[in-house]
C-alpha cells in the first residue's frame, strides 16, 4: 500500500501552524523592578537637612527632569523609526536624504542651550554652597587623623577627639551660620555628611572653610569619604543638631566638665 495518499490527506487536513503570542513578561519584570527603585524617599539624595543642601537637591531635580525629558523623546524617536520604517524582505536602500539644515540647526541648538541653561544654574549654586559669611554664628575648627576626628570650639574652648569604637559627636545648633574650618593631621580625609548634600576634602596644611546652616533637629551620620588608610571604614562621626537653648545647655556643662 502506498503512503503518499495518506501523507497528502494529512498534510492537507493539517491545521494551520498558529503564531506564537509575544511574551511581554520581561518587559513587565523590568517596568516593575525599576519603578521598585525609584519609589518613594529611596529616589535620589537623601532629604537635605541644611540651606546648602538645599540648593544642591533643587538643582539635581532640575537635572533629572531634564535628563528624563530627553531620555523618553530620544527612545521614543528611537521606537518610532523602528516601527515606521520597518520593512522585511527589502532587497534595496531605503530613500536616502541629506543636508536637512533646518533639522540640523533645531537638533544642535537645542542641545547647547540646554548646556548654557544647566551651566548658569550649576554656577549659581555652587556661588551659593561655597559662600561663607565675613561673621558666622558658631565657629568649629574640625582635624581629621588616622583615623578619628577632632573637633575644637575656640569660642568655648571645649575639645571633642574621637577614640577606636568611640566615633566623636559633633554638636551643632540649628538655624545658626556655622563655619567649619577643616584640616587634615596626616593624610588627605574627606568631610561626609550625607544628610548635608556636601563633602569636603581635608588636606594637611591647609584649611578648608565651609558654613552649613541646618534647618531640622536630629542626628546625622558622617565618615571620611576618602580612602586614608587600613581602618578607613572606622573613621566615622555623627552630627547632633540641637536648638541653640540646648547647644548653649550642652556648651555650659562640657566647660564644668560635665558629660
Amino acid at each position: 500500500m502506498s503512503l503518499e495518499p495518506i501523507a497528502i490527506r494529512t498534510a492537507a487536513t493539517a491545521s494551520p501552524r498558529r503564531a506564537r503570542p509575544r511574551s511581554w513578561w520581561p518587559v513587565v519584570v523590568l517596568a516593575a523592578l525599576i519603578l521598585a527603585g525609584c519609589s518613594g524617599s529611596e529616589f535620589g539624595p537623601p532629604a537635605p537637612v541644611t540651606e546648602q543642601g538645599t540648593h544642591i537637591d533643587r538643582l539635581w531635580l532640575i537635572f533629572a527632569w531634564v535628563a528624563g525629558v530627553i531620555g523618553i523623546l530620544v527612545w521614543g524617536l528611537i521606537g518610532w523609526a523602528v516601527v515606521r520604517y520597518r520593512r522585511r524582505n527589502r532587497e534595496t536602500l531605503p530613500p536616502q536624504f541629506r543636508y536637512n539644515v533646518p533639522l540640523e540647526i533645531v537638533y544642535t541648538g537645542i542641545p547647547v542651550i540646554i548646556v548654557i541653561v544647566l551651566f548658569v544654574l550649576t554656577f549659581n549654586v555652587i556661588t551659593k554652597v561655597n559662600a561663607v559669611t565675613a561673621s558666622p554664628d558658631l565657629t568649629v575648627e574640625v582635624t581629621g587623623f588616622q583615623w578619628d576626628w577632632q573637633f575644637h570650639y575656640p569660642e568655648y574652648d571645649i575639645t571633642i577627639t574621637g577614640a577606636p569604637g568611640e566615633p566623636p559627636v559633633l554638636v551643632l545648633p540649628t538655624d545658626e551660620t556655622i563655619r567649619l574650618e577643616l584640616t587634615s593631621a596626616d593624610v588627605i580625609h574627606s568631610f561626609y555628611v550625607p544628610d548635608f548634600l556636601e563633602k569636603r576634602d581635608v588636606i594637611p596644611g591647609t584649611v578648608e572653610e565651609l558654613d552649613v546652616k541646618i534647618t531640622e533637629v536630629g542626628t546625622f551620620q558622617g565618615r571620611c569619604a576618602e580612602f586614608c588608610g587600613v581602618y578607613h571604614d572606622r573613621m566615622t562621626f555623627s552630627v547632633e543638631a540641637v536648638t541653640p537653648t540646648a547647644f548653649e545647655a550642652w556648651a555650659a556643662d562640657q566647660m564644668k566638665g560635665t558629660p
